[in-house]
């Protein structure tokens, strides 16, 4: 999922200082889960907004904001409200506000999150980074633990020479990466795959901007 932050609401105040009235546009998924983009969220952003003077013509959590004809579809029961505001403030991550500015093409849209990083709800709206989207995965043979993001270095050979007492040299207080694989693989009983040394990475796989189409290959699995 992707993690968001709020941004200080101020600043938000700020950049919006000549618009006066705005349609709010959350997300029920990652946003709502960090807590950024939810109901309760986009309340808290109406009220603040509202005693500062301005005017939210309407809100909108929808089913997954960075999905854009579907945010857009379920935008129609809104469209008299989206006419009446100056501009869009998006509770989500950069995907989705991103999607709003496509579906509004006439009016400014901002962001009122920071997107962080992709990782895992651990515990209530405590969040890990666990995924650098470096575009080729080599988890596979590093037993599910992903040295690139896991170790500050982003190390392919570890763990480096400042690794003590299995603790991260960056980060004293986080356990190596490295020594994380080679304990998970040793109680697999897989230690002959640490004897494999990865290739350098390859982070043209991972070239920006992306873009996937799978179209292609749901048609040829219906022949």
């Amino acid at each position: 999922m992707i993690i968001t932050k709020k941004k200080d609401p101020n600043n938000i105040l700020e950049t919006v200082k000549k618009y006066d009235k705005f349609f709010l546009i959350g997300c029920s998924e990652c946003a709502s889960l960090c807590g950024t983009g939810n109901e309760e969220a986009l309340q808290e952003m109406t009220d603040f907004l509202e005693s500062n003077g301005k005017k939210v013509t309407g809100q909108l959590v929808p089913k997954t904001g960075c999905q854009t004809l579907g945010t857009k579809i379920e935008l129609k029961k809104d469209k008299e409200a989206c006419a009446d505001a100056d501009a869009v403030i998006v509770m989500s991550c950069g995907a989705g506000t991103q999607s709003a500015t496509e579906i509004f093409k006439d009016k400014p849209v901002y962001p009122s999150n920071d997107s962080l990083f992709l990782g895992n709800m651990t515990r209530f709206q405590m969040f890990d980074e666990r995924c650098s989207l470096c575009g080729e995965c080599v988890i596979g043979k590093t037993a599910g633990i992903c040295p690139l993001t896991n170790c500050p270095k982003g190390l392919l050979v570890g763990p480096c020479g400042g690794m003590s007492d299995g603790k991260c040299e960056v980060s004293p207080d986080v356990p190596c990466a490295w020594v994380r694989i080679y304990e998970r693989q040793k109680s697999l009983d897989n230690l002959d795959e640490m004897k494999e040394v990865l290739e350098p990475k390859d982070w043209s796989a991972g070239q920006k901007p992306g873009n996937l189409s799978t179209r292609s290959e749901k048609k040829e699995e219906k022949k």
